[in-house]
């Protein structure tokens, strides 16, 4: 089979497969009580990100370079990353409700780069001199696995947000410890026993939380699986963040040591260099917080919200309202 046409039915089958699994990871969490649609969305995962690898091998073999120099190249990895990233927070965490956040973003990157961008902009074409060097595998894959790994951490800390809402919680312990939740007093025994449906993660921090009941008439039982997934995700998105940021941190040294090479200087201050040193100082304050402060909940999450946003300008911001080092095979 030509290897465009294979390319075209692999980012459109990537598409369709991330848009039907964000339906059922939707439905998961509409309707906790229906067994198959939890591995119905784990399936669609894994599936979506062999379809991006095929796609990616495919465009190695046609270019005959690391795919990852254009902006559709670069969409594609970005989304096989998340995938990749969702499917490690997955098997930790034994919950399919991190498909709930995860998978709308990488649906949307697809759908960006296959619906979104012009043919031209698709296409394969041969590497610019200043790329022509073994360091666009290094700098490059790491980067974007990076913002893979920080994307989806900082994505769990909105849930966290969102599943704590008008819910006061204060979460206590170790930031950086491991173990088993400690069950508290009150808590009936037979209450965590779907870790799936509650989203608790089995080999998360150790720690103890208390929350406050809005009134007291609440239902003890919810206010405690609200818990019991406010503490997962609070734990996940510390430990995918963690992931990230050394993944960040090489990426950045890698890059300076290419741009010594390539320009005769390890930093200029482009807008690219610029914005990935902003997003490293967040995400170094978010780990700051957590372990040395020691940090957890609501305070965190709001640093990791702002540092998604900051990812974003930092990946794509940049090339699209400026001109740098870095926009060449993008928008200009």
């Amino acid at each position: 089979m030509d290897l465009v046409l294979l390319q075209n039915k692999l980012d459109n089958l990537s598409f369709a497969v991330l848009f039907i699994t964000m339906l059922i990871y939707w439905g998961g969490v509409a309707f906790p009580k229906l067994p198959l649609l939890p591995t119905l969305g784990t399936a669609g995962m894994a599936i979506a990100n062999l379809c991006m690898a095929c796609l990616l091998g495919a465009r190695w073999i046609e270019g005959g370079y690391f795919p990852i120099s254009n902006l559709y190249e670069s969409l594609f990895f970005l989304a096989w990353g998340v995938t990749t990233i969702h499917l490690l927070a997955e098997w930790l965490s034994r919950s399919r409700l991190v498909g709930a956040a995860t998978a709308p973003v990488a649906m949307g990157i697809t759908a960006f780069a296959t619906l979104s961008l012009p043919d031209e902009m698709q296409a394969s074409a041969p590497l610019v001199p200043a790329l022509k060097s073994n360091w666009l595998m290094m700098h490059v894959s790491v980067m974007m696995l990076s913002y893979s790994a920080l994307l989806v951490g900082s994505l769990l800390a909105i849930a966290f947000l969102v599943v704590t809402l008008g819910q006061p919680v204060e979460l206590k312990g170790s930031s950086i410890g491991t173990g088993s939740f400690r069950k508290r007093e009150t808590q009936p025994t037979d209450q965590r026993k779907d870790p799936i449906e509650e989203g608790v993660s089995m080999g998360s921090a150790q720690a103890t939380a208390v929350l406050t009941p809005v009134s007291t008439t609440s239902a003890p039982s919810l206010s405690l699986k609200r818990l019991s997934l406010a503490e997962s995700l609070d734990n996940l998105s510390y430990r995918m963040i963690g992931l990230g940021f050394p993944l960040l941190t090489v990426g950045i040294i890698a890059g300076a040591v290419w741009a010594n090479e390539a320009w005769g200087a390890p930093w200029s201050w482009d807008p690219k260099e610029t914005w990935a040193l902003i997003t490293w100082l967040v995400f170094a304050a978010y780990l700051h917080a957590r372990i040395t402060r020691g940090w957890q909940g609501r305070r965190p999450a709001y640093l990791a919200t702002g540092g998604f946003f900051v990812v974003w300008v930092c990946y794509l911001g940049v090339n699209l309202l400026g001109k740098g080092l870095h926009s060449y095979g993008w928008f200009f």
